[in-house]
C-alpha cells in the first residue's frame, strides 16, 4: 500500500541550532503566505473601531437636541444641518496568539497541501497582521508582552525565528480578564488534559477562540492492510495487521473528542473552528472574524465550565 502520510522532520539532525535555522528559513515564507491570505479577507475585516474618547477624527454626524458633543461650525456652515465631530475610541484591545509547536503538528498526508504546523503558524501570523492593521495590541504567550505596532506580524515572526525550543503548552496564567486568545492546535491530547490547561482562561474571564487544525487523513482514517503507526510525541509504534478493522472505532473516538471540546467551548462562550489542511486557511479567518466581532460577552463571570466525561483521542 502506498504511503498516505508522514511526519515532516523539523531538521536533518536533532541539533537545536539546526532546528532553529530551519524555523528561521520557514518563517519568512509563512509570513508571505499569511499576508496573501489576509489580502483575500481584509475587505470584510473592520476591526473594533467605534466612537469614543480619543484624539483622532472618527466621523461627522447630525446634531440632536441635548447632545453633549461640540458642534463643528465649519462643517455645519456647508449646508442647512448642524453637525458634531466624533472622535475615535482609542482603548485598544489585547489579543494573544499561539500556534502549537508540538511534534504531532508536523504531520502531513498526501491529501494535504501543508503540515498542520505550517497551517497553524500561517493562521497566527495572519491574525497578527489583521489585528495590527486594526490598531489592536497583540502578544504571544511565553514570547512577547502585549504591544501595538503596524508591523506586528513581522515582529512576532522575528521573535519566532530566534526563539529556542518552545514549550508544548505555554503558561497562560498572566492572561487577564477582557482579553482574547486565539489558539491553533490539533488538540489531540485527551480532552480532560486540554480542559485542565485552558481552565485558567475561563477562571480569569478570558475569551478564547480555538482553531483545530486537522489533516484529512486523521479524520477519515484511510488506512488498510498491514500498517505501522508511530506516536510523534513518544516514538512508540503500533503495527496493525488489518488497519481497516480499526477505522470505525477510531473515527468514533476522533469525532467524540472534537464534539466534547466544542461543546465545552460553547458553554463558556468561546468559539471553536475546524480548519482542514486540504482547504483554504482563509475559511478559518472568516469564521474567526465573525466570532471575535460578535456581540456576545466574555466568559468573564468567573465561572468554570463543568464538562462531562471527556473522551481522549
Amino acid at each position: 500500500m502506498a504511503r498516505i502520510g508522514e511526519v515532516q522532520a523539523p531538521a536533518a539532525t536533532r541539533d537545536a541550532l539546526a532546528r532553529g535555522r530551519l524555523r528561521a528559513s520557514l518563517v519568512p515564507d509563512l509570513l508571505v503566505e499569511a499576508r496573501r491570505i489576509v489580502n483575500t479577507v481584509i475587505a470584510g475585516w473592520h476591526g473594533r473601531r467605534k466612537r469614543g474618547i480619543g484624539e483622532n477624527f472618527w466621523q461627522f454626524r447630525p446634531y440632536v437636541e441635548g447632545d453633549s458633543s461640540r458642534i463643528d461650525w465649519r462643517r455645519s456652515a456647508r449646508d442647512d444641518h448642524t453637525y458634531v465631530r466624533d472622535r475615535e475610541w482609542e482603548a485598544a484591545h489585547t489579543v494573544w496568539l499561539w500556534a502549537d509547536p508540538s511534534p504531532s503538528m508536523l504531520y502531513k498526508s498526501t491529501g494535504a497541501s501543508v503540515s498542520k504546523q505550517s497551517r497553524a503558524l500561517v493562521l497566527a501570523l495572519a491574525m497578527a497582521e489583521l489585528l495590527s492593521r486594526s490598531g489592536e495590541r497583540i502578544a504571544w504567550p511565553g514570547l512577547t508582552d502585549p504591544f501595538t505596532a503596524r508591523n506586528g506580524a513581522e515582529r512576532i515572526a522575528a521573535q519566532l525565528m530566534h526563539a529556542g525550543d518552545l514549550p508544548a503548552k505555554p503558561d497562560l496564567t498572566d492572561i487577564r480578564r477582557f482579553c482574547d486568545i486565539v489558539i491553533a492546535s490539533d488538540f489531540l491530547d485527551p480532552v480532560e488534559e486540554t480542559m485542565e490547561w485552558l481552565d485558567v482562561l475561563a477562571r480569569h474571564g478570558v475569551r478564547a477562540h480555538l482553531i483545530e487544525v486537522a489533516d484529512p487523513a486523521e479524520e477519515t482514517f484511510p488506512y488498510a492492510g498491514r500498517t505501522e503507526f508511530t506516536d510523534p510525541e513518544t516514538g512508540e509504534k503500533l503495527t496493525a495487521g488489518r488497519a481497516e478493522m480499526l477505522g470505525d472505532e477510531y473515527r468514533l473516538l476522533y469525532t467524540a473528542r472534537r464534539q466534547e471540546l466544542a461543546g465545552w467551548c460553547r458553554r463558556l462562550g468561546w468559539s471553536f473552528t475546524v480548519n482542514h489542511t486540504d482547504r483554504l486557511a482563509s475559511d478559518a479567518l472568516v469564521r474567526l472574524h465573525m466570532a471575535m466581532t460578535a456581540d456576545g460577552g466574555y466568559a468573564g463571570s468567573g465561572r468554570t465550565g463543568q464538562p462531562g466525561k471527556a473522551v481522549g483521542a
